[in-house]
C-alpha cells in the first residue's frame, strides 16, 4: 500500500537530496550568469497555461525524445526485445527529467521563500496550474 502522506515531491522523484539541490542551484545560477537572454516566447508561459497546453519541455529537449523515440521504433522489426529495453529507459528518462523540471521550479520558489522575498502571488497561480494541466493530462492519458 502506498503512503500518501508520505511527503513525496518531485525533487524526490528526480533522486534529489537537499545537498544536490543546493549544488544544482549554485550551478544554475552560474550558468543563467554566464548565458544569454532568451528568445521571447511567441505565446506567454502564463498564456499557455491558461490555455493547458504549457510545454512540458524544451522545444529541443522535446525533438530529441521524439527522435529517440523514432529510432527505437524503426529498431523493433530488427531486434524487439533491444527496442522494448530501450523504450523503457527512455521512458524512465522522461519521467526523471520531467521530475527535475517541476522540482527545479518548486526549487526557484523556495530560494525566494528563504530569502525572505514575496514571491508574486501570480507566480504561485501559474505555478499550481502548471501542476494541475499536468496531473490532468497525466489522468487522460
Amino acid at each position: 500500500m502506498i503512503n500518501t502522506n508520505a511527503g513525496l515531491s518531485t525533487a524526490d522523484l528526480a533522486g534529489r537530496t537537499q545537498d544536490t539541490e543546493r549544488e544544482e542551484d549554485l550551478a544554475a545560477e552560474e550558468r543563467t550568469e554566464q548565458a544569454a537572454p532568451p528568445a521571447p516566447a511567441p505565446v506567454s508561459a502564463t498564456e499557455q497555461v491558461k490555455e493547458g497546453s504549457a510545454p512540458l519541455f524544451s522545444s529541443g529537449d522535446s525533438e530529441s525524445y521524439q527522435g529517440r523515440w523514432t529510432e527505437i521504433q524503426t529498431g523493433f522489426v530488427d531486434d524487439p526485445r533491444k527496442a522494448v529495453e530501450q523504450a523503457d529507459g527512455l521512458v524512465a528518462e522522461v519521467m526523471k527529467r520531467l521530475a527535475e523540471v517541476f522540482a527545479d521550479e518548486r526549487s526557484n520558489l523556495e530560494q525566494q521563500w528563504s530569502k525572505g522575498e514575496n514571491v508574486d502571488t501570480e507566480n504561485l497561480r501559474v505555478a499550481l496550474r502548471r501542476y494541475r494541466s499536468f496531473f490532468d493530462r497525466l489522468l487522460s492519458v
